[in-house]
Formats: C-alpha cells, structure tokens, sequence
C-alpha cells in the first residue's frame, strides 16, 4: 500500500515537529556546552541551583483598575489569599503620562488599570500593604521613573529606607515602539531616561530591579516564540550599551535587569523558548559585554499566561488554557507568574476569578510534583531539539536586526512591528480556515452561550478623579510646584540624572501629567514611521 506525503507539523514559529525524536536527534551534542549544570553557566537548566526545591516562584498576580482605593482592596484580598507578590496595572491616561483631567484621558481613566495622577493616588494605592515586605511590580514604560519615585516617596513618609524597597518597574520602553504604542519620547532620550533609572537605582534603591524587557507584549500583538525572544533580548542589548556608553560598569547594572515572557498552550516550545532565551542572553552578556559576574549572565524573568489565548466564548474552558500556560512557565524555569483570570475576555476579573486564578499556581506548587526535582524536561530528546532550534532561529533574527542598526535601527525602520504584524495575519488566518483549532470558537462550539455577569467600574471614577485633582492643585504649593517644574526642564536640556528634579517636583505635588508634559517640552514626542 502506497501512503501519501506525511504532513510535518510545525510549531509557532514555524519549526518542524517531528512526530518521534530519539538519540540520533542529540548525535554529536555536547551536554556540558549546551546544558551545564542548574545555576551555572550557560544556565539553560535555569540561574538557580536548587530551583523550586528550595522555595517556589513568586506569584505575582496583575491587577489595578477604577481608583487607587478600589485596587488597593483588591491587593489586600490577593495577599489574604497567598499572593506573594504584587503587580499594578495602570489605566491608560496614567501610561501616557496624562492626568485623568487631560482632555485626552476621556472615557478611558480607570478602565483598563489604575488611575494615579499623583502622591496622593500612590498613597492611597498602597494604604496598608507593608512596602518592606512586599515586592511590587509595576507595569509602566515611558512614565516608569515618575511612578517609581511617588513609591519611594509613599515609602519615606512610612520610614522606611529605600534599600528596603523591592520590586520591578516594566521601563522597557522600546517594545512600545514595536507592539504596544504607549510610548511618549523619541527614542534617543527615552534611552537616557531608562539609563538615568539604572544610575538612580544603583544609588538610592539597590534591591529594585530597573527594567523588565517584555516579550509578552509583542507576543500579545502576534510575536511567534521565535521573535518574541529574538526582538527582546535585541531591545536588551540596546539597553545594556546605552548604560555601558553612560559609564556604566556592566557588572554594576546587569545583575538588576529581568524579563517578561509569555507562556502559550503549546507547552513544549514554550519550555524551549525560555531555556534559549536564557542561554543566549548568557552568550551575549559574556561574549559582547565582557560580564564577568555570574548574576549578569542570569536571564530572570516573569511570565503571565496568554492572555491573547484566552476567548470570551465558554470562558470556563480559559481555566484549562491557564493552567496549561502556567505548567509551561514552571516547567521552563521563571522567576514570577501571574495567571490571567479566565474571564479576562470578557471584562476585568471578578474576584472570584482572581482567586481561581491564583489558586492554579498554588495547585501546581503544592500538589503537583514538578517542584520536587531541577529542570525536569532537562534531556528529553523532543526539549533539547526544540531549544536548539528556537536559538537558532532566534540567533538569525537578532543577526538581521543588528544588520538593521541595533533595536532602534530597526525600529526607526519598523522592521520588528511589520515581522510582528505578518505572524499575527498567519494565524488569524488559519483560524479563519479551520486550520488551527480554537475550542469553542470555531469547533466545539455552542448553539447559545450561557449568560455570564462580569465586573462593571463605577462610571463616576473619572468624575472622581479629576474632583481629587482639582482639590490638589487648590491646596498645594503652586510656586512650589512651577521651581521644581522648572529646575527638571533645565535637567533635561542637560546631561544630569534627572530623577532627582523629577523627584523633587513630585514631592512637591506635581502630578504626572505634569511632570511628563515638561519632558515633553524639552524631548519632544515620537511620531512612528513609515513601516519596513
């Protein structure tokens, strides 16, 4: 009997998959080159020794939305349920680096995060929670260094020491240019900036962590695997020499840089994503950098769940995708993890979700046995191949992005958004046809959805917000404010650190808004370009 061709399967980024891999799929590799030992490098078995044998990852789970005094609520009840740790989610005026009174902010403050305009909303975001004994994420870019600062600020009116402060800012603006659009500065100056938090950090908050480089958010615009790593460690490298060219020592910065991946349902290539990814920025910071710290060598990252994966129809089904997603990350060695909500489709997440989707990280740490032993995957013939693969593939794009000028080169020439763009068409086009399988939206699907109620925000929190900042600017010190205003303008047009005129301003009471408009000023504003 004659058989047809077979048809290879093909990961997402477009690498084959072989239905059987054996020895042969490893002849003539090296496993102290391409392995090495847990906590050593090449680090592909992850930066640690011990791994979850000694403790779990931190979960971390994102949330902010309507005023500060809701998300803190929120934040209470995550901890009271186990979070180790928190991640705020701002609304859109505050990434923008606008006040909810702004006439562009309408309609949309509080809606997708939340509002802080000023120290006061910081104050209030964080009324209770023990700034020393939390770590505290923050997912903001372009206006990183303002929100970063009023924390420091809520945190010396508490008395307690900015070395006692951990957590992450985002501060990666570079992806905005690439996926997210949230950006506000051309990029030239935003590189300073971000340097400018790097020195600011190394000084004032040494246990912070001063960029986190996200992959997740070109992963979210249609990034396969491949380029979701292969563009966020170029965005890296872009960072790293704008610090170096600053005078910075590598090894006095590169121990506080982490990342930001995503972690799909298909969980083989994620688990292959994370251990190239961490082999190859390990290359680089030794090869390229001369880093001879181990810590600077050490890819850490945070991960969340896929939430372009998850679909508004039988939003129960989101519950199995998450936990999926999330024994992908594990199994792939991250640092943090947050698990989306599976209502997240549909509106923002209930607390009911919230919890569901936290206690799917306590389940796989506590009940599971993936904790109970280093890099579990480590030596499966199907991991290794893939790992080499995707580094391969990813290798050959950061080539071509270097070719292009470096990150920003090739962003100036919209090389990444439009590579971005064609993966995204691919899919929603299999998708279309039936070729990638979606359940309940284009098979399995249901004759009538079963009715679900979601969150619904107060439509008076911008009506509040903008009362908050009308009795700020009526009480506060207005010639105060326009000194400090000016003395950071001044800075800007100078080649001093500016965090500590920023500071001195938002102590002052300036809002962010304000604050981000006198950079404005000076730096002007980035207009994207035609793409590649």
């Amino acid at each position: 009997m004659v058989q047809g061709p077979r048809r290879v399967r093909l990961t997402e980024s477009g690498l084959p998959i072989e239905p059987v891999y054996g020895p042969d799929a490893l002849a003539g590799w090296d496993p102290v080159e391409r392995l090495g030992e847990p906590g050593a490098y090449p680090f592909t078995r992850g930066i640690h020794p011990t791994m979850y044998t000694g403790r779990p990852w931190t979960m971390r789970q994102y949330a902010g939305f309507g005023t500060a005094a809701e998300s803190n609520a929120r934040y209470r009840r995550l901890i009271a349920h186990g979070t180790t740790g928190l991640s705020v989610a701002f609304d859109l005026p505050t990434q923008m680096g606008y006040d909810s009174d702004a006439p562009l902010a309408g309609g949309e403050v509080g809606r997708v995060g939340v509002a802080v305009d000023s120290l006061d909303d910081m104050r209030e975001l964080f009324d209770g929670i023990p700034l020393d004994r939390v770590s505290t994420s923050m997912t903001i870019n372009a206006p990183a260094a303002v929100l970063l600062l009023l924390y420091q600020l809520v945190a010396e009116e508490r008395g307690i020491p900015a070395e006692r402060l951990s957590g992450t800012v985002q501060n990666d603006v570079l992806k905005e240019y690439i996926a997210r659009g949230t950006y506000i500065y051309p990029p030239e100056p935003s590189l300073r900036l971000t340097a400018d938090i790097f020195r600011y950090c190394r000084t004032e908050i040494p246990r912070w962590n001063t960029i986190s480089v996200s992959g997740y958010h070109m992963a979210e615009a249609g990034a396969s695997p491949v380029q979701e790593i292969a563009f966020t460690l170029a965005d890296a490298i872009a960072y790293v020499r704008a610090a170096v060219a600053g005078g910075m020592d590598v090894d006095e910065f590169a121990p506080r840089l982490s990342f930001f991946f995503v972690a799909r349902t298909t969980l083989l290539e994620e688990v292959a994503k994370f251990r190239a990814a961490r082999r190859i920025w390990a290359r680089v910071m030794r090869d390229e950098f001369g880093a001879r710290r181990p810590r600077s060598l050490m890819l850490r990252f945070h991960t969340q769940t896929a939430g372009v994966q998850l679909t508004a129809q039988q939003p129960e089904a989101n519950l199995v995708r998450v936990a999926v997603q999330a024994l992908a990350a594990v199994l792939g060695g991250t640092q943090s993890l947050h698990t989306n909500s599976f209502d997240e489709a549909i509106a923002l997440p209930t607390d009911r979700a919230a919890r569901l989707a936290l206690r799917t990280q306590q389940i796989l740490a506590h009940e599971t046995d993936v904790t109970a032993t280093v890099d579990p995957l480590a030596g499966s013939y199907a991991v290794e191949t893939m790992t080499d693969q995707v580094e391969a593939a990813a290798t050959v794009l950061m080539t071509r992005v270097e070719e292009l000028g470096g990150a920003v080169g090739a962003i100036e020439r919209g090389f990444q958004k439009a590579e971005i763009e064609r993966a995204a068409y691919a899919v929603a086009r299999e998708t279309e046809r039936g070729d990638r399988v979606v359940v309940g939206v284009n098979r399995f699907v249901l004759d009538e959805e079963e009715p679900y109620e979601p969150l619904r925000l107060d439509p008076a929190v911008e009506t509040r917000q903008k009362a908050r900042l009308a009795r700020l600017r009526a009480e506060r010190d207005g010639g105060a404010v326009a000194d400090a205003l000016a003395g950071l303008r001044e800075a800007a047009r100078g080649t001093g650190n500016v965090l500590y005129p920023m500071k001195a301003a938002l102590a002052a009471r300036a809002t962010v808004g304000e604050v981000c408009d006198a950079l404005r000023e000076v730096w002007g504003t980035y207009e994207p370009r035609e793409q590649f």
